[in-house]
């Protein structure tokens, strides 16, 4: 056995000049290139979410386009839907109206001939009551120069007091809602009568007459 001499411990062998602060390990500094990394890192992640950011504007800016004309399409839809329908409301009124023109025409001539009394003048009041609140409009007039676009000619005469072709009798009044005309008036015309002076040029000429007649001596 190995007798240990009392006091003494055992130490681990430490190479000769080297001291004891040598022995233990040392922690590492870091380099001056491995400080710079970070910095490096934090410019490439700037930069590339600089372009993330971009790409979110340009994508932004495409989707806000594509919803501002996605709008403007809906909008010019709903425009032409009501247009259609308020076409197609006027169209059905003005078919339905068309079929009560011979009724008016029966109701007008009853009320010219004094027919139109007791019980049937009331239902005849209520139908033109209706129809003029659906948009019915009667035109037509004695004495209004003729339009051939909302009146028919069918008699025709000549006249001598008329400057112009003139409606000088209501065979039928003529019918329209709105700017729809559903029938037009038929009329009788007269026209001057051919070769005659207008009234107009006539009187004219009478004052030129008494004005020379005047300053002859």
């Amino acid at each position: 056995m190995t007798e240990e001499t009392p006091g003494f411990e055992e130490k681990p062998d430490v190479p000769s000049g080297a001291t004891p602060d040598d022995a233990e390990p040392k922690a590492a500094t870091p380099s001056e290139e491995e400080a710079a990394a970070p910095a490096g890192d934090d410019a490439n992640r700037v930069t590339a979410l600089t372009a993330q950011l971009d790409q979110a504007r340009t994508a932004l800016g495409e989707r806000t386009g594509d919803l501002q004309r996605l709008q403007a399409e809906y909008q010019n839809y709903r425009r032409r839907v009501e247009r259609d329908r308020v076409t197609v409301k006027e169209i059905a009124v003005a078919n339905l109206l068309s079929e009560l023109l011979p009724v008016l025409d029966d109701v007008g001539r009853a009320r010219e001939h004094g027919e139109l009394v007791g019980g049937f003048k009331s239902v005849a009041e209520s139908l033109e009551t209706v129809v003029a609140k659906l948009g019915l409009q009667q035109f037509g007039k004695e004495g209004e120069p003729f339009d051939p676009t909302v009146h028919e000619a069918l008699m025709h005469s000549y006249a001598p007091d008329v400057t112009e072709t003139t409606c000088v009798a209501i065979l039928q009044p003529g019918y329209r809602i709105g700017e729809r005309t559903i029938r037009p008036a038929r009329v009788a015309v007269a026209e001057p009568q051919p070769g005659a002076a207008p009234a107009a040029a006539k009187e004219e000429k009478a004052e030129d007459e008494e004005s020379g007649g005047g300053e002859e001596v």
